[in-house]
């Protein structure tokens, strides 16, 4: 069977991952796409993104346009006569044209379960609503927002203590897993894809910065979930002393308090306790302004005065 010509198109190393999974398995990738070097780092030195580092060091020849509306990227593609593009965490919409030009369309890795959480940040979302379950879907792009048919599915567990980072991890493999499965035996895959039905469907919307303010009056588990799904991107703060304290690591604590939401009840050296509208959490790893990540033990050594009980979070969050 002849090898399909394949563009890829990704951004993150979520997404390189893939494209080196495709390398591996001896699949013929013949472009790739990524969005356009960002500014990072201290000196705002412009950076490639991972997936491009990847097709550099594989000699694959890279397009990084700002858009894909223009008829010109249309015309670009379409130069590059490829059976199948494969898109994971790109980043920019693909138009109808686009979508089009491939002779066999475009294919998605999405990290969830299809049709629960379309959306640009499904994994912080089923992490934030206490899923037991998430995964990776393989799905024919269509002109909506993850609404085209599915191809197949790979299934991941989340555990109670996951982060994001964990659960990203994992799906990372089960991707991987699953694209190079489908394209495997393709045809078959594409003649048996499954219409999503739109009633079972909900958005995973990109985490808003207002939504990594703890407020302590929500209970337990809900802020110790917010704390895991902020790992990383966005993560979780409160203010202690009219500064951000980031909360980096938690877990919901065995004994209630009777004290009022965001005072510490409990301060040992290894962590301290919050009181939350319901139950309470204790804190091990924390981020000082201007610092790094540190336990609280470390903080403890130096500064023992500043997670000591009766010290109370606000729960108003700044302007």
């Amino acid at each position: 069977m002849k090898k399909l010509r394949i563009c890829f198109a990704g951004t993150p190393a979520f997404a390189a991952a893939h494209l080196q999974a495709l390398l591996k398995a001896g699949h013929h990738v013949v472009a790739v796409y990524t969005q356009p070097d960002r500014p990072a780092g201290r000196g705002k030195k412009l950076q490639a993104s991972p997936v491009k580092q990847v097709a550099l060091e594989n000699r694959l020849p890279v397009y990084q346009p700002s858009s894909l509306r223009p008829l010109q990227e249309t015309e670009s593609l379409a130069s590059l006569d490829v059976d199948l593009m494969i898109v994971v965490a790109y980043g920019l919409i693909l138009p109808k044209s686009i979508l089009d030009a491939p002779r066999l369309g475009c294919l998605n890795v999405h990290a969830s379960l299809l049709p629960r959480w379309r959306g640009a940040a499904p994994i912080e979302r089923a992490l934030l609503a206490g899923d037991e379950e998430s995964g990776v879907t393989i799905m024919q792009m269509d002109e909506g927002l993850d609404t085209g048919a599915m191809l197949d599915k790979e299934p991941v567990q989340i555990s109670a203590t996951d982060n994001r980072i964990d659960l990203e991890d994992r799906l990372q493999i089960a991707g991987q897993t699953a694209l190079i499965r489908t394209l495997g035996d393709l045809e078959k895959y594409q003649s048996a894809a499954t219409v999503q039905n739109d009633e079972d469907s909900n958005y995973a919307a990109k985490l808003e910065k207002s939504e990594a303010f703890i407020d302590w009056r929500l209970n337990a588990p809900e802020i110790d979930r917010q704390i895991r799904a902020g790992i990383g991107r966005n993560p979780a703060y409160t203010i202690l002393n009219d500064q951000r304290l980031r909360i980096l690591e938690g877990s919901v604590a065995v004994e209630n308090y009777d004290a009022k939401a965001g005072q510490i009840v409990e301060s040992e050296k290894s962590h301290f306790t919050v009181r939350c509208g319901s139950g309470s959490l204790d804190v091990q790893r924390v981020q000082l302004p201007g610092k790094n990540p540190a336990t609280v033990k470390d903080i403890n050594n130096s500064r023992p005065e500043l997670f000591s009980r009766d010290v109370t979070f606000t729960n108003e969050q700044p302007k």
